[in-house]
């Protein structure tokens, strides 16, 4: 066993600590700072707390013997502080920094430098040994770091009095000055020199909507200032009265002379010039005032208005500070006044309008951009011609005003005739009280024969009250109160003509062709029509679902009234959008002349029209049927994204097929048919299909929103699903539930980028939908079996043409059924899918020509 001594000489461990030099005096001096820390806090903490006391000028505001009360309070507890740290000073010596350094290396290399080898001296191996041992003790020692210092002092000082005396001195140095310190010279000469020594200290404060800091003028030098208007400057002096004076011509007011100088002097800042202080430290300031600009607002464009009549007004305002506050004055420009019919006589005297402007609520308000957006329809000034002006406040009270600007005060425009003209009798009576006895005489004009113009008899029984009461308040003189509830009753009375309280959907469809039509007459905004189009389209939903519900109800006798009534307009509900897409079209591009046309064109179609989806001729669907379609949906789109997994998975270990595939179509290679028959935009495509291709750059990340989003629907699905309570829609949810299970693997796996697991569960899902459907057709075949008419009836017949060539039952969009003798059975979807399988795996191997495997992708992107 080899023993090792400690070496007595200090001539190799020297040698041995040159690479150890800065890190141990780091070290050391570490250990220095401790020990000075430890010794001198509460010395150190007395000195921050005084100076803070000093700085924030505390010594000023309290009486002489507390000053002289806390000098000795001061002094004792630095005696005391003094005799802490000579108590607890000591010197720290050089081996507890090198032991402390070798403490924090592996092994305590240092130590090891200092050792000597004991025995074996004299054998050479036993040297060999002992040298590569110190080899690598000097490696280890040369990675050395120097320890950080110790300086945790929660022990000695547990309430962190240290913190609070720092935390003073850091708020003395943010809100103090260091010039205050000289105030208290005099304390040792006997206490007077604070009371009666000229000092002084200042304060500029700007307003406060500048959001300019407050500044300490004793801490600023002499020389120019910029200051804003209205900065208030406060000036206080101590000591000798008259022994400081103060000058200035910044306030614009002339100084008092004879007088004793005061003591404080407030005045603000109104205009540029120059503040002096005369005395002992006295200074003098050359001011620059920075004047408040005046705020300003423009009209940014034309106003914008709704189909109801809403307006939108764009505006720019902009101010140095901000902008506080802003109106807009909306008056009748009665120059401009159409002055006929209703409007000859002179209007009742009427308040302009105020409306107060929009401002951005939080944010920077010195340069804006917003809208005044309101609803003027109701008020009498609607559609007549005003002047708007806009004004904008500043803090300061400074007021921009836009020139008056000519404009018509957009309001809710009416289609139906015969709203327009309650509208303008209303508008009329509003103008002036005078032309109540002409409003009732046209009214009544205009209602002569109600069974040609109401199509309600309430509302024309509403208007005849409304006219009587207009006829006897007139007569006896019409109040403002009378006025205003007769007005709100004549816009109700125009509302119900003009949008119908009808629930029967074709006289709402009807209604919204006939305002569509009286709005391009009328020469109505883009966003009038747009919305009127929108309206259309909405009515016409709603009558071709109540037609599809009559005709599921009615059955074998609408067949029979179908064939009495000769020939029918057969069309889809995407025949009909697609109609109503080309009369918007026509309206956008200003060609109101052939949108009419369309529009009636539209009209006939719908008065003699037979709805159908998929073949023409077949009725509405089945609860059944629909679910069916829905399932089959899922499953194409659930293959397509599977497809989409294979090809993803494949070009990560084959990168260049695609590059392959788009060398065999730049040769001329043509599609084939299963790409010819199912293009994006075709009528058998369904919304959010691309036919198993996936987009350009698109990742895993977007298959799994789409796959999420497929396991949303499937949810939907299942909450429709019919045959409840049979043996066989318990099998269907059942296969619907494990392929939601399977949906929500694959989802998991896609986030997780694992795309072999996924097509895993991929497949598991698109098994478990075909079991679903399978359960699902045999469910609907054994109700249908149930309920099934006899040959000859209507019923009967057209489930006869309803099949194909072999006898097979066709599905709603006339593809093949899963009903039927010649149906597929179980083994032959497994078959299927073997087939898939085998045409993936050849499509991927690189040793077949291109020309084939071109054509086994175009399969996979089929099928």
């Amino acid at each position: 066993m080899t023993l090792f001594t400690a070496k007595d000489d200090d001539h190799s461990p020297e040698q041995g600590l040159k690479s150890i030099r800065w890190p141990l005096r780091l070290t050391w001096a570490g250990i220095w700072a401790e020990v000075l820390v430890q010794a001198f806090w509460p010395l150190i903490a007395l000195v921050l707390a005084v100076l803070a006391v000093l700085m924030l000028g505390l010594h000023d505001s309290v009486p002489m013997s507390v000053v002289t009360g806390a000098v000795v309070a001061v002094t004792l507890a630095a005696v005391g502080g003094l005799v802490y740290a000579l108590r607890h000073l000591r010197i720290p010596r050089r081996i507890e920094a090198l032991t402390r350094l070798d403490a924090s290396l592996p092994g305590r290399p240092i130590q090891a430098l200092m050792d000597v080898q004991a025995i074996g001296t004299g054998d050479d191996a036993s040297a060999a040994v002992w040298q590569a041992h110190q080899r690598r003790m000097a490696a280890r020692a040369a990675a050395a770091q120097a320890v950080p210092a110790d300086l945790r002092m929660a022990r000695r000082d547990p309430f962190a009095l240290r913190y609070v005396a720092l935390l003073a001195f850091v708020t003395a140095l943010v809100f103090g000055s260091v010039l205050r310190i000289g105030s208290v010279a005099g304390l040792t000469a006997g206490g007077g020199a604070l009371a009666s020594g000229p000092v002084w200290e200042g304060w500029a404060e700007p307003p406060r909507y500048t959001g300019k800091p407050t500044l300490y003028l004793s801490d600023l030098a002499e020389g120019p200032l910029n200051l804003p208007a209205g900065t208030l400057i406060t000036l206080r002096m101590y000591g000798e009265v008259g022994a400081l004076s103060v000058s200035e011509t910044v306030s614009g007011q002339s100084q008092p002379e004879g007088d004793t100088p005061a003591i404080v002097q407030d005045f603000k800042v109104s205009q540029s010039g120059q503040i002096a202080i005369d005395g002992p430290n006295g200074r003098a300031w050359d001011v620059t005032m920075l004047p408040d600009a005046k705020p300003q607002v423009e009209i940014a464009g034309p106003p914008e208005v709704t189909a109801l009549g809403e307006m939108q007004l764009p505006f720019v305002a902009r101010d140095d500070y901000g902008v506080e506050a802003g109106e807009a004055r909306i008056d009748l420009d009665l120059a401009a006044v159409d002055r006929r019919y209703g409007l000859a006589i002179d209007p009742d005297p009427r308040a302009e309008m105020i409306v107060p402007l929009s401002l951005p609520i939080a944010g920077d308000r010195r340069d804006f951009e917003e809208n005044l957006i309101d609803d003027f329809s109701k008020h009498p000034w609607a559609n007549l011609p005003v002047t708007v002006t806009l004004s904008v406040l500043d803090a300061s009270e400074q007021q921009a005003t836009t020139p008056p600007t000519q404009m018509t005060l957009p309001g809710r425009r009416f289609f139906d005739p015969l709203a327009a003209a309650v509208i303008e009798q209303r508008r009329d009576l509003l103008w002036a009280k005078g032309n109540a006895d002409t409003l009732a005489q046209v009214l009544r004009a205009v209602s002569y024969r109600p069974e040609d113009v109401f199509r309600s008899d309430t509302a024309a029984l509403r208007l005849r009250r409304l006219i009587e009461r207009i006829e006897i308040r007139a007569r006896y003189g019409l109040s403002d109160e009378v006025q205003t509830e007769i007005a709100d009753d004549l816009w109700d009375l125009a509302i119900e003509l003009e949008e119908g309280v009808l629930a029967d959907a074709l006289d709402r469809m009807r209604r919204a062709q006939e305002r569509l039509q009286e709005a391009m007459k009328n020469g109505a905004s883009d966003a009038e029509i747009a919305e009127l189009m929108e309206e259309l389209r909405r009515a016409t939903d709603d009558y071709m679902r109540q037609l599809q519900r009559q005709q599921a109800q009615e059955g074998e006798n609408g067949d029979q009234q179908q064939g009495q009534q000769g020939e029918t307009m057969q069309m889809t509900q995407d025949d009909l959008q697609r109609m109503m897409d080309r009369i918007q079209e026509l309206m956008e591009q200003g060609r109101m002349a052939e949108a009419e046309q369309a529009l009636r064109e539209l009209q006939e179609m719908m008065e003699n029209m037979r709805v159908t989806q998929g073949q023409p001729g077949e009725g509405g669907q089945s609860e059944g049927e629909q679910a069916m379609e829905g399932l089959a949906d899922s499953l194409r789109e659930q293959q397509e994204l599977s497809d989409q997994a294979f090809r993803d998975l494949q070009d990560r270990f084959n990168p260049n097929a695609d590059d392959g595939q788009q060398q065999g179509q730049d040769q001329g290679q043509q599609p084939g048919p299963q790409q010819e028959g199912n293009q994006p935009g075709q009528p058998g495509q369904q919304p959010g299909q691309n036919n198993g291709q996936g987009e350009p750059g698109q990742g895993q990340g977007s298959i799994a929103d789409r796959q999420q989003a497929l396991r949303d629907e499937l949810r939907r699905q299942e909450g429709r699903l019919p045959g409840g309570g049979t043996p066989e829609g318990d099998v269907a949810r059942d296969a619907l539930d494990r392929a939601g299970r399977a949906m929500d693997g694959a989802e998991e796996a896609l986030r997780r980028d694992d795309l072999a697991e996924a097509i895993d569960n991929q497949s598991q899902a698109m098994e478990a939908l075909r079991e679903g459907m399978r359960a699902l057709g045999e469910a609907m075949e054994q109700d249908q079996q149930a309920s099934e008419p006899g040959q000859g009836t209507a019923q009967g017949n057209r489930r006869a043409e309803n099949t194909d060539p072999l006898g097979r039952e066709q599905g709603a969009n006339g593809a093949q059924g899963s009903e039927g003798d010649l149906a597929l059975d179980n083994d032959a979807y497994g078959r299927a899918r073997e087939l898939l399988d085998e045409i993936r795996r050849r499509s991927g191997e690189a040793t077949r020509p291109e020309v084939e495997r071109d054509y086994l992708r175009r399969l996979l992107d089929r099928f």
